[in-house]
């Protein structure tokens, strides 16, 4: 962890996490892929490395002593930092990643974990959050290309001056997908994301929520302006995105 040397561009990330065995694979594997890395055993450990060092992203445990990873993100974003961070969740628990995005997450991982996972969500998260001022994952409202706007406080989306009608987990799509726009979703993901491991619901589902979108938004497949299928893989989110606060529209 050889955070002294100023000029060393690599990313700085810090993990969080009480379990020693997953630090003990987590860093090295962080390191050798390019990363600097902190390493914090609680959550107050946590804050302390974050306010001292200001790493690039943190991965944060939500089981932890001290203050756990929900605790640690409510007091960066009540700080106004916007440090990107990634919360490690438990499996199969669909209200932790629900608050995990609700209170500003910028990606969720379900523990146990492939390290391989992890690494390409780090680099996903980095590349999405560059520009300054709170990332899209903390932004009330998300605007995109040809007059959409989406309202995530009030669950309510727009296309120009008309108001969308859209199911809650075809919203739900929507908005994620949004966040994570120019990334490749793979189909999995997207049916963890609405439907978690709870219900055995299909990939096939996953396609239907985005059918209903496109024909909510009299979006053509063929030449989509929001969401791509990438053959066999999944869906990309192609128009431009930026978030705003939470006035109301005009």
């Amino acid at each position: 962890m050889t955070i002294e040397r100023e000029h060393d561009s690599r990313p700085l990330v810090l993990v969080a996490d009480d379990e020693p065995d997953v630090l003990g694979a987590v860093v090295p594997f962080l390191e050798r892929s390019g990363f600097r890395v902190l390493a914090a055993g609680d959550g107050l450990l946590a804050l302390d490395e974050i306010h001292r060092h200001r790493p690039d992203v943190c991965v944060l445990d939500v089981l932890m002593p001290g203050a756990d990873g929900r605790q640690v993100l409510r007091r960066l974003r009540q700080e106004e930092n916007w440090v990107p961070v990634l919360l490690l969740t438990q499996v199969g628990e669909a209200v932790e990643r629900a608050m995990a995005l609700e209170e500003g997450a910028d990606d969720y991982l379900n523990k146990p974990f492939d390290p391989h996972e992890l690494v390409a969500r780090i680099r996903a998260v980095l590349r999405r959050t560059r520009n300054d001022g709170p990332p899209l994952a903390t932004a009330p409202v998300l605007v995109s290309t040809f007059g959409l706007r989406v309202d995530r406080v009030g669950r309510r989306a727009w296309l120009g001056q008309r108001e969308l009608v859209i199911t809650p987990k075809g919203f739900t799509l929507l908005e994620y997908l949004m966040v994570h726009r120019d990334e490749l979703i793979e189909r999995s993901r997207l049916l963890e994301v609405l439907w978690g491991f709870e219900e055995a619901v299909g990939t096939r589902a996953v396609d239907s929520r985005v059918a209903e979108l496109r024909r909510v938004l009299g979006e053509d497949a063929a030449e989509p302006r929001w969401i791509a299928t990438v053959q066999g893989r999944g869906y990309r989110f192609v128009g431009e995105v930026r978030g705003e606060e939470g006035q109301r529209r005009a």
